[in-house]
């Protein structure tokens, strides 16, 4: 065979031959399969999103009451002042017509006119989200801390007592409304009961007049009763979770295999177990992370907490429409964001995800 035959077969037999095993190989084909995996991710996320802006426009339309006599403040007003009012806010127009208006503005960051502040909603939502924030996100660390700790000694002595009443407690504050248990706080702590006397305050963010240090206190002082509600409620849910995901892990074969190198029973629940048993924790933080930004509707009422969810019930009572659709769609977009990035970030904890 000569040389100039030898290009000849080798373009035959499929092409230059290869020096070894190929490396990248693998590689590239994981990398391939994670970009599938989160354009797919991001896909349904828009989808999702899509499918809340149409819910908010529809849902919310349903609700009885006519915002323009709202407006009006109960006042006898003519035909011609009533119309020019509908007018003004484009509630004249047909419910397509006010549809493709509502989409077309909220995709570029304009939620519309508040009825009862006559402000931008999106002005409305920043001004309150912080407080939101501050209240929701002070609970969440506090309950997230909570069930976590409790939910890994429950689960290490599973069966004890211990566990029985950790789970036990948990699960009956779990199954208790916010709202009742947030007036039977008040009642006892606020307002007083028997020897109890009044230690906090029964609502607000501050009382008024204080600055510097004395402010932050008069706050911290307005956010026991309320973190404490929330964390007695939603503690629970990340203790059974984290509880259920440790137990099934406690009789993997590779725990055998470090306590049977000699490893103290501790280090083997803290370097082993559980950073694998918290991979579903991990999605319901993410979750509980988007409810953050929603607030607890109920719990800011209760307490008259100036927050998203104080504001959403305000809203509802109207109905002022533009608030409620953009405070509706603010909440559910930050659950379906949280919960995109929990499935984006999963598979770097888990590998198996997303191949």
């Amino acid at each position: 065979m000569t040389a100039d035959a030898t290009p000849a077969l080798v373009e035959t037999i499929g092409g230059p031959a290869q020096a070894g095993p190929s490396v990248r190989g693998p590689r590239a084909r994981t990398r391939t399969a994670y970009l599938r995996y989160v354009a797919g991710k991001l896909g349904g996320a828009a989808v999702s999103l899509l499918a809340v802006l149409v819910t908010s426009f529809f849902l919310f339309r349903l609700i009885p009451g006519d915002p323009v006599k709202y407006m009006t403040g109960g006042r006898q007003v003519s035909a011609e002042q009533l119309a020019a009012y509908r007018r003004e806010f484009g509630l004249d127009l047909p419910v397509w017509e006010q549809f493709t208006d509502y989409c077309g503005k909220a995709l570029t960051g304009d939620l519309g006119t508040s009825y009862q502040f006559r402000a931008p909603v999106i002005d409305k939502i920043t001004e309150a989200l912080p407080n939101t924030l501050l209240l929701t996100g002070t609970a969440f660390v506090l309950y997230t801390a909570l069930g976590i700790f409790l939910g890994t000694r429950a689960a290490w002595r599973n069966g004890g007592l211990g566990d029985r009443l950790n789970t036990g407690l948990a699960l009956t504050l779990y199954s208790i409304p916010s709202f009742w248990l947030g007036l039977l706080l008040i009642i006892v702590f606020s307002v007083g009961i028997g020897p109890i006397p009044g230690l906090f305050p029964t609502g607000g963010m501050e009382s008024g007049g204080e600055e510097g240090f004395a402010y932050v206190l008069d706050v911290a002082h307005h956010l026991v009763l309320p973190v404490l509600t929330l964390v007695a409620v939603e503690y629970g849910q990340t203790l059974l979770v984290t509880r259920s995901a440790l137990l099934d892990e406690m009789g993997s074969d590779y725990l055998t295999t470090a306590r049977a190198k000699g490893l103290r029973d501790d280090l083997v629940r803290r370097r082993h177990a559980v950073p694998n048993a918290l991979l579903p924790t991990v999605t319901l933080i993410f979750i509980n992370l988007g409810r953050t930004v929603a607030g607890v509707i109920l719990v800011e009422t209760v307490f008259s907490w100036p927050g998203l969810g104080g504001l959403f019930y305000q809203a509802l009572s109207v109905p002022d429409l533009p608030l409620v659709q953009g405070l509706f769609f603010v909440f559910a977009a930050a659950v379906v964001v949280m919960n995109t990035l929990a499935d984006l970030i999963y598979p770097l904890l888990d590998p198996r995800v997303g191949r």
